[in-house]
């Protein structure tokens, strides 16, 4: 189930496996989804672009402390 974590006014959503990012995210959120090979840290974009890094990070806590860190810069 999606979970909300808010840093510098940006939502940063956590999402479990298989759940898609268009069903509870907008743009300018930042999502986290899990995976079999790890959580992938994702951004959505003002036209609903998702755009991830290349590769997912190996747990939770790595791939939230990415998402805050870009939330600061107002990514």
């Amino acid at each position: 189930m999606a979970s909300i974590v808010k840093h510098r006014k940006v939502n940063i959503v956590v999402l479990g496996q298989d759940e898609p990012i268009g069903e509870h995210c907008k743009p300018g959120d930042i999502a986290i989804s899990a995976a079999a090979d790890g959580w992938w840290t994702s951004f959505i974009g003002d036209d609903g672009a998702i755009d991830s890094y290349d590769i997912p990070y190996p747990s939770y806590q790595e791939a939230l402390w990415a998402a805050k860190a870009a939330a600061e810069f107002g990514v």
